[in-house]
């Protein structure tokens, strides 16, 4: 028989011959490091024969199929060893995923992380056992037999909702377990893995349903992976904005208030301040009117945008006004359209670019709340651009810049960028889809940016670019997207005159240049690790007398700090000056101004830059200059 090759080249084989004899037979190196083999569209186990014709591709644990594979069979293994500790453990589910994989447990007791510990080195035994994991069938009714004796709850559960004829099954040693595979050849090839944590999760995730355990582990191809990967955690962790935020003063959530809704303390409101100073700012430099719209709205206003028919459980509980319903609003968009709609419109006056920091409520479950990045009341920089058709390439294009100039003020220069096209069920007529998405693409190809198509990616009522920034660290943030809306300009009717005297309906574009604030500024506090810039510093220095006598001098310098329109505070506490620098220095303040006697004798301060040292001795005219300028510079 004859074996295809990525390359075009062809091979004859003895009938039967499986992937790992082909993959034997061209390199020792790729029979150590393939894990599966693609047959055209689908992804086979090494042990699979291969059939006359076949176009193979290996694929190894360095591939993202390859790894998903690795981390699909290190789940089996860890409920293999799961199993062999805990004998009356059922099984329920183990997928790969992002950056891991886990399986979940009905368990008698809870899993302590000393049972984690022991479960990773069971895990252990089970590598150098290495053994063979063989794919097998059964039929329906043989696998719901087999389970029901094992008492195998979950997974009859599961079987019971597949169709009828062959299921595929894997085992290794004694372990069995349900699965669509494929798996590693062996147990033998997990190398590089670590047990990460415990969790509780609800069967199939729903909360009606008994909680189960779960736990988290990792796996890479290679333990140099790993270690990059966890050295990543240990850096996140550092820089864990709930942390940061307490240590630093800037936020809290209380469970008295809410969860999920942010308390700014006021060193996390001034720099909500600089950013919404300087959102405003450049939203006048660029052409965009601001508005302000209410909290609340009549459930008839809902009824028109579609939310009560497609977003009403996102929604909080309506309020009785006057006999009627209000609610609190989830988006701002209405309340844009309603303001267009207060008068007659000229294609004379179009565009329309009205932006708004807009601060709505949406229903998030408790068990996703996390700190700054998920909540449930959260203010948006929301803008609505309302255009004729034949302006909608320079908007695009307007909008798209304006973003990237954003992203780029507050220190984000690694951008990945999606154009997300037209989903099944959408709205709107082709012609417009196919002229809004071509734009959207050709705006993007116009600013150099690489992107990827996420093909059916687009909502409902029209196609959008999504932009995601980078960190310090690499990861990646969802903040930015340009979106049509073919939906609720039909929806509220919206029209302008054109110049044949006829009404047309207008393009509208949504746009969030930086997201919701309480989530960006979540993404700013890990970027920076709490050390903001100078700009964006809540404190950007603090006026340290050394001795109790000096404070009067200290004082002077504070007040023409303050003068200069730079914010500085005094630290006079009668504690020793290398306590008090240290002190400033771990709460991230960017200027030490410190002064004794020779410095009011002189009229001078000495300087010490958070980021650079000791900067020596200094005019105070030099010192308020040098802060001013790297603040109008807005350097990062």
């Amino acid at each position: 028989m004859e074996i295809i090759f990525p390359d075009g080249s062809k091979r004859e084989y003895a009938a039967g011959v499986t992937g790992a004899e082909v993959a034997a037979s061209l390199s020792g190196r790729l029979a150590k490091e393939a894990v599966a083999v693609r047959v055209g569209e689908q992804l086979l186990d090494l042990s699979a024969p291969l059939t006359d014709g076949a176009a193979v591709q290996f694929i190894t644990a360095n591939e993202p199929e390859g790894l998903e594979v690795l981390r699909h069979s290190a789940s089996h293994i860890m409920a293999q060893a799961v199993l062999r500790l805990f004998p009356g453990a059922k099984l329920a589910i183990g997928p790969a995923i992002e950056n891991g994989f886990y399986y979940d447990f009905d368990l008698e007791r809870p899993l302590t992380p000393e049972d984690l510990t022991a479960i990773q080195a069971e895990m252990d035994k089970i590598i150098k056992e290495n053994y063979p994991i063989e794919r097998f069938e059964m039929s329906k009714a043989e696998a719901l037999k087999y389970f029901q004796e094992k008492g195998e709850i979950y997974k009859v559960e599961l079987v019971e909702g597949l169709e009828d004829g062959s299921i595929s099954f894997y085992r290794q040693g004694e372990f069995v377990d349900l699965c669509r595979g494929p798996h590693l050849p062996s147990t033998g090839y997990l190398k590089a893995y670590k047990l990460m944590s415990i969790a509780g999760a609800y069967w199939r995730g729903d909360s009606s349903k008994k909680m189960l355990q779960r736990i988290y582990g990792t796996a890479f191809a290679k333990k140099s992976d790993l270690e990059a990967y966890l050295h990543l955690l240990e850096e996140a962790a550092k820089r864990d904005h709930r942390k940061l935020g307490k240590e630093l003063d800037l936020f809290s959530v209380n469970e008295d208030v809410g969860g999920g809704l942010v308390l700014w303390h006021p060193k996390g409101a001034r720099i909500r301040h600089e950013i919404e100073s300087f959102w405003r700012e450049e939203h006048y430099k660029n052409g965009y009117d601001l508005v302000y719209t209410p909290h609340i709205g009549r459930g008839q206003l809902w009824e028109t945008s579609g939310h009560l028919g497609f977003y009403r459980e996102n929604m909080y509980s309506a309020m009785e006004v006057d006999g009627q319903e209000y609610f609190v609003k989830p988006m701002n968009c209405p309340f844009h359209l309603a303001i267009y709609k207060s008068k007659g419109r000229s294609y004379r006056e179009l565009p329309f670019r009205w932006a708004e920091l807009g601060t709505v409520y949406r229903y998030e479950k408790s068990g996703v709340l996390h700190g700054l990045m998920r909540v449930r009341g959260f203010t948006q920089d929301d803008a609505h651009i309302i255009c004729r058709p034949d302006q909608m390439p320079e908007e695009i294009d307007r909008v798209l810049q304006f973003c990237l100039f954003m992203l780029r003020s507050f220190g984000f220069n690694e951008f990945k960028v999606y154009l997300a096209t037209r989903p099944e069920g959408s709205v709107g007529d082709d012609a417009r889809w196919q002229a809004a998405t071509e734009a959207l693409r050709a705006s993007v190809e116009r600013a150099k940016l690489s992107y990827e198509v996420d093909e059916g990616g687009g909502a409902f009522y029209g196609p959008k670019i999504d932009i995601k920034i980078k960190d310090a660290l690499g990861r990646e943030w969802q903040c930015s997207t340009i979106q049509f809306d073919f939906n609720e300009p039909e929806r509220f009717g919206l029209t302008y005159k054109g110049s044949d005297g006829a009404d047309h309906q207008p393009y509208m574009i949504h746009r969030a240049l930086l997201g919701s604030l309480e989530r960006f500024f979540g993404v700013l506090i890990e970027h920076y690790e709490g050390a903001f810039p100078l700009w964006l510093a809540p404190v950007q220095a603090v006026v340290l007398p050394v001795l109790q006598d000096n404070i009067e001098y200290a004082r002077q310098v504070l007040d023409e700090l303050r003068a200069a329109g730079i914010r500085a505070e005094l630290d006079q506490r009668n504690e020793k000056i290398g306590y008090r620098i240290r002190e400033a220095q771990l709460q991230k303040i960017p200027y030490m101004v410190i002064v004794g006697e020779k410095e009011a004798v002189a009229g001078t301060v000495a300087v010490r830059s958070r980021r650079e040292g000791d900067l020596g001795t200094w005019e105070r005219v030099d010192l308020v200059a040098r802060l001013r300028q790297e603040i109008a510079e807005k350097k990062i």
